[in-house]
């Protein structure tokens, strides 16, 4: 007995190092989950009964990715390819995705009366993006409460709108589809051509496109709205993203309708009203939606490098949108003006922005720059096809728009593949991914300074 305590003692360390050393962090508890999801969704999809005809491994996987990453672009037309059964598989999927399963794991766990322990609030926290464990409970449950109750409000204004078109039953499925799709930011249409036949409907646009908006601009903001409904009582994160939002949605309205009103494929055709109208939608769509009333592949190379602008941004944190989100676009434009004024501390409304946010800011956009690089690089080799279909259809696959110049269902296999991966990384984010890959350890060492030479 003597002899075999030494042994055994060392032996029990060793498992429990090698147990700390296995735990997964939780951008990798996340991106496992949203891999499960997809692989869940491609086996659904490859059933008979989600088809008119077989489909391939790949186009099920590429739909799939697509549908958890709320992304939207397709290879099989949604509305011809698959029976109700499958549709109903994307829109589960859609939904799934865009809220995120911690949302529906957190909010469970809480029904259930258990309590969340350390290591899953870690992991929820990452999921939601707060800042504070604390919050995390409370914030699953406001998202999963809004969510509810704003899509119930956008599927009955649909039905409303399509019921004297296709009849209560289809016009009920149709504002279920298209609803989820719309405030998930997926972009998914039943009909092969969008929604370019409502490019003239006020009610159908307004819809749509008020349901984008809700879902990109963070469930963050509206939770705020709700508890403080004054401006100046709003914290200065929801300030912020409003007046991003409108700011940019604006000047990106009148500049599509400049650069598209003398154009006959697109705008150039069309009575004032439905210029307006499709110009406001396709200012907003590029926000993450995919959604379009007229053709991309039609618009100037000008509307075209300012829409692959705008899905690059994206929209609000902690919401169905993706991008490299408002709020990083915001403190980097911030962070530029503090330099090119001399100031030490980078400020909004009166704030001070730690300096570790300008850095991750910074770090996710030269991430996500480096993305779309490769993606670009790789396709232009794979693909016989123009340079700007390409980079459009790489920042959107990046971005999780679903917008595309036409290039998607020309892909070839390893073209697939790679958006594929793209859309993963948009969804997790390539800032998690990094964390993925490499977990940052603190030094405690200090090293004296040095210039280098910048510009």
């Amino acid at each position: 007995m003597k002899n075999w305590l030494p042994q055994r003692l060392p032996y029990s360390r060793i498992n429990k190092q090698q147990a700390r050393s296995l735990t997964l962090s939780p951008p990798a508890v996340l991106a496992i989950g949203f891999l499960v999801l997809v692989l869940v969704g491609c086996l659904l999809l490859l059933l008979p009964a989600a088809t008119h005809k077989p489909i391939t491994v790949l186009q099920a996987l590429f739909t799939a990715t697509s549908a958890v990453t709320v992304t939207g672009l397709v290879v099989l037309d949604v509305g011809s390819q698959f029976t109700l059964f499958g549709q109903v598989v994307i829109a589960l999927l859609i939904q799934a995705g865009g809220l995120g399963f911690m949302t529906f794991a957190v909010v469970a766990v809480i029904s259930l009366g258990a309590k969340i322990g350390l290591s899953q609030q870690k992991v929820a926290q990452e999921a939601l993006n707060q800042t504070s464990l604390a919050q995390v409970a409370q914030t699953a449950k406001a998202v999963l409460l809004y969510s509810v109750v704003i899509e119930l409000i956008g599927l009955l204004l649909l039905t409303i709108v399509w019921w004297p078109e296709y009849g209560f039953t289809k016009a009920l499925y149709r504002g279920f589809f298209y609803t989820v799709s719309a405030f998930n930011n997926a972009g998914f249409a039943l009909d092969s051509d969008s929604l370019t036949r409502y490019a003239g409907s006020v009610p159908v646009n307004l819809v749509i496109s008020a349901l984008l908006i809700i879902g990109g601009i963070g469930f963050s903001v509206l939770i705020d709205l709700k508890k403080h409904r004054v401006w100046h009582k709003l914290n200065t994160n929801t300030r912020v993203i409003l007046l991003a939002t409108l700011i940019i949605n604006v000047l990106a309205f009148f500049l599509i309708w400049l650069l598209e009103a003398r154009n006959p494929a697109t705008l150039g055709n069309m009575p004032v009203k439905e210029q307006i109208l499709a110009a406001w939608f396709q200012a907003v769509t590029p926000r993450t939606a995919g959604f379009n009333t007229i053709d991309y592949s039609a618009m100037t190379d000008a509307s075209s490098i300012l829409t692959l602008l705008l899905m690059f941004i994206g929209g609000g944190s902690l919401s169905t949108a993706s991008g490299i989100k408002l709020g990083t676009f915001v403190i980097l434009i911030m962070a530029t003006y503090t330099f090119l004024r001399r100031r030490d501390e980078v400020t909004i409304m009166q704030r001070t922005v730690p300096h570790a946010q300008v850095l991750k800011a910074l770090a996710l956009v030269f991430i996500s720059m480096g993305f779309v690089f490769i993606g670009t690089f790789v396709l232009s080799i794979t693909e016989h096809a123009p340079l700007m279909d390409i980079a459009f259809e790489v920042v959107s696959a990046l971005s999780t728009v679903g917008l595309s110049r036409g290039l998607t269902a020309d892909l070839s296999s390893t073209g697939q593949l790679l958006i594929i991966i793209l859309m993963i990384t948009g969804r997790l984010g390539p800032l998690t991914l990094a964390y993925f890959l490499a977990t940052p350890k603190k030094k405690r060492i200090r090293y004296a300074e040095t210039q280098i030479q910048i510009g």
